[in-house]
């Protein structure tokens, strides 16, 4: 019965969704313990910002939403998901850039620190996000 399931299931790369989206949340769970890390390493230093998890949960929550876009692109129409993809990402990269806007206009923040906290998560959740898609783009037989 759970074989047949299976089967079903993978026709519709069900599958390949949620084992991606557990891999974002252990990947994400890990950058949260690098980062707490950090912080108890160097306890009398300032190396993150002010709000830095409402930074680091913004970062997420968009990359997760693309990543899910861009998958579901993917799994209806191979030849059209190249568009969900790069869709996704410039309404992230949007989205990136109108929260630095806000954020710097309502927090008062040194621009090197916060140019590092931002930046460093953006590439370090779009490279999570890259690695996934092209996984994921591989020719069947590669893989």
């Amino acid at each position: 019965m759970c074989q047949r399931f299976y089967i079903f299931a993978s026709k519709f790369k069900f599958f390949k969704l949620r084992k991606t989206i557990a891999a974002y949340l252990v990947y994400t769970s890990l950058l949260i313990g690098l980062c707490l890390l950090l912080a108890h390493l160097f306890p009398g230093e300032a190396i993150f910002v002010p709000k830095f998890w409402g930074v680091f949960a913004f970062v997420a929550g968009i990359t997760l939403i693309a990543l899910t876009v861009a998958m579901m692109g993917i799994r209806r129409n191979p030849e059209t998901g190249v568009m969900f993809i790069l869709g996704s990402i410039v309404i992230k990269m949007l989205f990136m850039m109108f929260f630095v806007l806000f954020y710097a206009l309502k927090t008062p923040v040194g621009s090197v620190l916060f140019v590092l906290n931002f930046f460093s998560l953006y590439l370090l959740f779009s490279g999570f996000e890259l690695y996934c898609l092209l996984r994921n783009l591989r020719h069947p037989i590669k893989k």
